[in-house]
């Protein structure tokens, strides 16, 4: 057992935490254990119990939250014109589809011919893409991944990012972030994805507080015969496959796909022990008939995930080691449509996931999770375009406390959730809408939440699109942030979080996207975000434990913009930039100074290049340049990558690339504490695309 001082001396010492508490999730941190913050606590009345709360809450955090770090026409995008990408449909920013250019909303698509020309193998990767995101790589499998900053706190991975697939919400319940280590599709299949910039908390509930990606697959109709892929690398072997074929009135694929990443090093130069692998096999089915459309798919996936040392946590002469993490899971899911002759359109979607994850020493894990989705479009009633809907979910949560270090208490719960929203879109002159929602949404811990939204669209020229928008969002409670103990039974350390509260955003953003000629497009937005009841880690009152609470406040101002242009026939650029600035401040009392270091996560400022050349009919060079300002909290220096890849299609359905990554330097650093987090090394990788017909 954890001994606990007497409340005086423990106040004492838990007042002076500030700086050791200010290591990232990702990695356990030197600020938690070293240096002047970590001496003079050890010089307080109880330094042992210092020690365990510094060590023991990041271990945790780490293990769980740092590892962790709908349907539209089918297009060719390689023959796309900048014009006709303005009109790819898309359904994020109004559940409705609509061209690119008439979206009210911060919106960056990524097509399938820009994944394909990156050469990524994974979707972390995949979203380094869209200018609107900053994707940091803590370790081998671990990504901090936001929109519009606090990429992560003090005490926890990013978790105001919503990631769908296929419909499919993939945060977890745990920590309200996403374990990216399990979230990958086949890239070769994907149609686009959608990266919103800004709050989407009335189309898509709680949690779309500074963004939501959006994957969608193509249909199963476009992915008919074989394809095959193998990829070696000098960090990196990996294969995939997927077939296609149709019948009994349908189409159908199934696809398999499997990825090997050996260790990487750390800051001094030794060994990560990083190393990771996953299989992933999986399948989609789709229906058409008259305007019915049946979609069904599944996946499955094994992996073992290493975790960075320093792992060790020292709690009364016991020392627990970090080990493999263990990973699997499968989901299922359904989605019909109808669209009636009037113009109206009901769909339902129905999902089942399962996801069990083993964290030694700390926890064992299975989350069930059943959701239930009704959506309604109206037909249009004179300049009113209304979509409404209502959402059910319950998660069974089976927790197993693998260590007296920390806890999940109660072990077992079980969740529900339950929402109802509409929107209408007003049409005023064929130039000017407006659109008004709201969103009711229920969840466990803090009963209702009340998610508004308001934008107004203008177009001041045929191609040119001025709006506004106002919204409401908010971040609901997870298991991390309320039922988290250490030790896991009495006398407690860390008490969980009974009081804690919703965090909640109130945005304002202008934005502006246009096409001045046919051979240029750009969009620009400037954004300002209110934060309110930010998480904060407490001492009771009683001076002798902490607890979670909402003891913070801040705010997020900023600007980002990116555009294209062809600048000859077989040649297009792209570029984009960010710059922002996240200010924190603590509320009267609270104890966290070292909570508005949280601010340190993001970047203030990152900035793109990227060069899609043809070469010939049967080759492509493309060069991307990526730059990343300093972060300050850990300190990570900034740094500027180099991407390039060559590919040659010996045949129209073979092709042979070579792709590089960060030609500038051996590695670099993105995230985390210098001590444990991994340098990301020069990457080299050989692939070969095989389509059989």
């Amino acid at each position: 057992m954890i001994s606990i001082p007497r409340p005086d001396p423990l106040r004492k010492s838990l007042l002076r935490r500030g700086a050791a508490l200010s290591g990232s999730p990702g990695a356990a941190g030197d600020a938690l254990t070293s240096g002047p913050a970590a001496d003079r606590l050890t010089k307080q009345a109880a330094p042992s119990a210092g020690r365990a709360i510094f060590r023991a809450l990041p271990l945790f955090v780490l293990a769980v939250a740092a590892d962790a770090a709908v349907v539209a026409e089918t297009v060719d995008f390689a023959e796309m014109s900048l014009e006709e990408l303005g009109n790819i449909r898309i359904t994020s920013i109004s559940k409705r589809p609509e061209s690119l250019a008439d979206a009210a909303g911060s919106v960056f698509v990524i097509t399938a011919e820009d994944i394909r020309r990156s050469g990524v193998t994974s979707l972390a990767e995949a979203l380094r893409l869209a200018p609107n995101l900053h994707v940091a790589r803590g370790h081998g499998s671990g990504y901090a991944i936001s929109a519009r900053g606090l990429n992560g706190s003090t005490t926890s991975a990013p978790n105001k990012l919503l990631v769908l697939i296929d419909g499919r919400s993939v945060y977890s319940p745990l920590f309200s972030g996403v374990f990216w280590d399990v979230q990958d599709v086949m890239l070769e299949d994907v149609e686009r994805i959608e990266v919103v910039s800004g709050p989407g908390g009335t189309l898509w509930g709680i949690n779309a507080v500074n963004g939501v990606v959006n994957v969608i697959t193509r249909s199963a109709t476009d992915t008919r015969g074989g394809f095959v892929a193998a990829r070696v690398g000098n960090f990196h072997t990996g294969a995939s496959f997927r077939f296609g074929t149709s019948g009994a009135g349908g189409n159908y694929r199934v696809y398999g796909k499997y990825s090997n990443h050996d260790n990487l090093s750390k800051a001094d130069g030794s060994a990560a022990d990083d190393a990771w692998h996953k299989s992933q096999i999986g399948f989609r089915a789709d229906w058409e008939r008259s305007r019915e459309q049946l979609m069904v798919q599944g996946n499955a996936y094994v992996g073992r995930f290493g975790q960075p040392e320093p792992g060790a946590i020292a709690i009364d002469g016991t020392d627990l080691s970090l080990a493999t993490i263990e990973a699997s899971g499968v989901n299922l899911t359904a989605r019909w449509e109808h669209l009636r002759d009037n113009g109206s359109s009901f769909s339902l979607q129905a999902y089942y996931d399962r996801a069990e994850r083993t964290i030694p020493p700390t926890l064992r894990n299975t989350l069930d999770i059943i959701d239930l989705q009704f959506q309604h479009s109206l037909a249009p009633l004179g300049r009113h375009a209304l979509t409404w809907g209502a959402n059910y979910r319950y998660g069974r949560d089976r927790s197993e406390n693998t260590s007296s270090a920390f806890g999940f208490l109660p072990e077992h719960v079980e969740q529900k959730w339950s929402s109802l929203f509409a929107q209408d879109e007003i049409t005023f002159r064929d130039d000017l809408r407006l659109i008004l929602g709201a969103r009711v949404e229920h969840n466990p811990y803090t009963g209702s939440e009340f998610l508004p939204n308001a934008r107004l669209a203008w177009k001041v020229a045929p191609d040119h699109l001025l709006w506004t928008a106002v919204s409401r969002a908010v971040r609901g409670p997870s298991r991390l942030d309320a039922d988290a103990h250490i030790p896991s039974t009495p006398p407690f350390l860390l008490d969980g979080g009974p009081g804690v509260r919703s965090e909640v955003a109130s945005v304002a953003e202008l934005g502006y996207r246009g096409q001045p000629t046919r051979d240029l497009s750009y969009s620009v937005t400037a954004f300002r975000s209110d934060f309110d009841h930010l998480r904060t880690l407490e001492i009771a009152p009683s001076g002798t434990f902490f607890l979670f609470a909402n003891e913070m406040e801040g705010s997020t101002t900023g600007i980002e913009m990116w555009g294209a242009y062809q600048a000859l026939p077989h040649w297009r650029l792209s570029a984009g930039y960010t710059a922002m600035r996240d200010r924190l401040r603590l509320k009267p009392g609270s104890d966290d100074i070292g909570g508005p270091g949280s601010a340190g996560k993001t970047p203030a400022n990152t900035w793109q290049l990227r060069s899609a050349l043809a070469i010939a009919e049967n080759r492509d060079l493309d060069i991307a340049v990526r730059h990343v300002a300093a972060l300050s909290n850990p300190e990570v220096p900034a740094y500027t990558a180099v991407d390039m890849r060559f590919a040659w299609r010996l045949q129209p359905h073979l092709e042979l690339s070579l792709a590089a990554w960060n030609l500038l330097d051996q590695d670099h650093a993105e995230y985390g504490p210098v001590a444990t987090r991994s340098r990301i090394p020069r990457t080299v990788l050989v692939q070969v695309r095989w389509k059989l017909q």
